[in-house]
């Protein structure tokens, strides 16, 4: 599932420590209590929350929201699903997986350590992240009597290593270094530091109630993000679609239909083998943007130097078993369309590494049958069958994500308020009319 997070959450919550990977969310205030944690619900106050904490570093955005109600209801959507999301993961059981547990625990004190770094720091000038904890506070932590670090690091080390894996395929026979094992133990004995710090004054009633609620919040999102990112992996076979779907769509669609595209490419072709000037019926008929080159002039339909294996795979075939000259007899089909072919010429070339490789120059004229989205004029078009298929993935995902927010009566508010005091209105700039270039005017122009 291809799970788009909203632009307040992507603002507020993303963490990023030097060192380390983070991959994952916050720790959990009670370890044994991971079934416990709810997403269903987020308040107009904690969105609200998340608006003014975004407007301290990103004022453009909230002028987007109050000028564009639109988009404001797409962001909270996107919330809405993410909840969703996670809720669902939490019910098929995902929270009970050891190293799910444990990147749930890892992630709760690293949002609260990061965000608790920020909040006393915040005047004493530039330091890298958790830059203010001193070695000899490491040390001390390392040192106490009694403690359960060593054990609780290489659960946090083992989590973090198995889920590295997982995104990563490419990691998987790869060996921890001692120097990474050296660097995770600093990061892991700095949040738990700046954990703990934070917990003995959020008990105490020593930190401001506002900053408190803003990291529970963090915390949840974070969670939230997580689960939704695990719980998107096991639902993808589900997002699938078939190649016979995508026959069916395209069958059912007049809109799709290319005969009449087929029957003027075979009109081409016959007129091309008849001995017509192939580059005038190229420049003349051809649909192919490459048929243009940088100046605007049309180029005939002529490839040049293209290299083996450049061109997809019906294309070259074709191209490459003709004889210099020759037009090839049918029409080629890919998902751009219908091909008429001729090759021009054959050779080698060496390449970097001094290997000899095929070269040729081929002429060709396309006939489109790529599909434009009518709710987006400005993109270019797409093969018919990769654009049924990203739109039925897009309809499935769309289903099924609405089932799940159903399911879990997520509660998300339908508007919020974006203070004028935090909309920073960009002063207008006067453009300046674009000097005139001088051109050369040809006959025919």
């Amino acid at each position: 599932m291809k799970h788009r997070t909203a632009i307040l959450i992507g603002l507020c919550c993303v963490i990023t420590i030097t060192g380390l990977p983070v991959i994952g969310q916050p720790k959990i205030a009670d370890k044994n209590t991971a079934g416990s944690l709810t997403f269903n619900r987020i308040s107009r106050e904690e969105v609200e929350m998340l608006i003014s904490d975004v407007a301290k570093t990103n004022p453009k955005i909230l002028k987007l929201f109050s000028e564009d109600p639109e988009m404001k209801k797409a962001q909270l959507e996107n919330l809405r699903q993410l909840l969703a999301s996670a809720s669902q993961a939490q019910k098929d059981g995902l929270t009970n997986d050891p190293v799910n547990r444990q990147e749930l625990e890892n992630i709760r004190s690293e949002t609260v350590a990061v965000n608790y770094d920020k909040e006393i720091n915040k005047d004493k000038g530039p330091m890298p992240p958790f830059g203010f904890i001193s070695e000899n506070r490491v040390k001390e932590f390392w040192g106490q009597t009694g403690s359960d670090h060593e054990a609780e690091f290489q659960r946090f080390l083992d989590a973090k290593i198995i889920m590295l894996k997982r995104n990563n395929p490419q990691m998987k026979d790869r060996e921890t270094s001692e120097e990474e094992k050296t660097q995770a133990r600093a990061f892991f004995a700095k949040i738990e530091i700046y954990e703990k710090e934070f917990d003995d004054r959020a008990t105490s009633g020593a930190l401001p109630k506002p900053f408190r609620e803003k990291v529970d919040l963090q915390v949840k999102l974070q969670q939230a993000q997580f689960l939704a990112r695990i719980y998107s992996e096991r639902l993808a076979d589900k997002l699938k679609v078939t190649d016979e779907e995508v026959a069916k769509y395209i069958a059912e669609h007049s809109e799709f239909d290319t005969t009449a595209k087929k029957a003027k490419a075979e009109e081409i072709l016959s007129r091309a083998k008849a001995g017509e000037d192939f580059a005038a019926l190229a420049n003349e008929f051809s649909e192919d943007l490459g048929n243009i080159d940088p100046k605007g002039k049309k180029v005939g339909g002529l490839y040049k130097d293209v290299t083996k294996g450049k061109m997809v795979a019906p294309f070259e075939q074709i191209a490459l078993a003709l004889k210099l000259g020759q037009i090839a007899p049918n029409l080629v089909e890919t998902d751009f369309g219908y091909h008429i072919i001729k090759l021009e010429k054959k050779s080698e070339i060496k390449d970097s590494a001094g290997q000899l490789v095929q070269t040729y120059d081929v002429r060709h004229i396309l006939i489109s049958t790529t599909y434009g989205d009518p709710a987006a004029p400005d993109e270019t078009g797409k093969p018919v069958k990769a654009y049924v298929r990203s739109k039925l993935e897009t309809e499935k995902e769309k289903q099924l994500l609405g089932k799940i927010v159903a399911d879990n009566n997520i509660q998300v508010p339908e508007d919020f308020t974006v203070s004028e005091v935090a909309v920073v209105k960009t002063p207008k700039t006067v453009k300046k009319p674009p000097v005139r270039k001088k051109r050369v005017i040809r006959k025919g122009h």
